[in-house]
């Protein structure tokens, strides 16, 4: 893998570490947090809901869903 495709996996791993950590949390939360834009942010959650991951109860807000994840 080239060097940006592994530093994105290795956030969106944190994006998803965080979530799990502290709850439902806001796309404010995670730009902050990560010192990245809300697009960036937007970009990490989709790959993350489209496995399965993550979910949006409420407009903006995020929460792990109860998918079982080995974290290696």
């Amino acid at each position: 893998m080239n060097r940006s495709t592994t530093r994105m996996l290795s956030r969106v791993k944190a994006v998803y570490l965080f979530i799990r950590e502290h709850g439902t949390v806001s796309t404010t939360d995670l730009s902050e947090e990560f010192g990245i834009t809300h697009r960036t942010v937007q970009r990490d959650l989709h790959v993350l809901q489209y496995n399965g991951l993550v979910e949006s109860p409420n407009r903006g807000k995020w929460a792990i869903t109860r998918k079982k994840v080995k974290i290696s």
